[in-house]
Parts: C-alpha cells; structure tokens; sequence
C-alpha cells in the first residue's frame, strides 16, 4: 500500500502510483482533476470505502442529494467542511 505522502506526491507529478485499489484510484484522478474518470472507477463498487469516496465525488458534483444516499450507505454523515479538507481526510484514512 502507499502512503500519504507518497500518494500525494503522485497527484503532483501526475504519476500514476502501480496497484492502487480502485478506491484510490477514483480519489487520484479526482486529485488531478480528472471528476469524471473518478466517477467512472468507482460508480458501480458497493464496498463502504468506496461508497465513501463516491458520496465525496457527488457532494463535490453539487448533488447533494445523492451524495448523501452515498455517504449513508458507507455509514458516514456527511461533513460539514471543504472538499479539499474531505479529500485530505479520505486520503489519510484509505492510504493507511
């Protein structure tokens, strides 16, 4: 597994770290920009980290209603401070 410096790292130079799960997968593409790719990977994963990571991509999309549908399936409220603080916590929790 990485860790978070190193994956952070890898969101800078754009270099994509081998053998990532899925789930970081989605949040390094969110990292570089890439909303829709992120989307894409884990959209139809039904395990509760990606749940998670799917309710942050929708509440940053602006649905609000859906990303809730998504954070009450990976059994999290939804948090009441930015979605760079969120990606960073997401980061840190999922990297470890």
């Amino acid at each position: 597994m990485i860790d978070v410096i190193d994956f952070k790292q890898s969101v800078i130079d754009r270099s994509f770290p081998n053998k990532l799960p899925l789930y970081l997968q989605a949040l390094w593409y969110d990292g570089t920009g890439d909303w829709k790719t992120a989307h894409d990977l884990i959209d139809r994963l039904t395990d509760q980290r990606s749940a998670h990571i799917h309710a942050y991509l929708h509440r940053k999309e602006g649905d609000i209603w859906n990303a809730d549908y998504w954070y009450k399936r990976a059994g999290k409220i939804r948090p009441q401070f930015s979605l760079e603080e969120e990606w960073e916590m997401l980061v840190r929790e999922y990297t470890q």
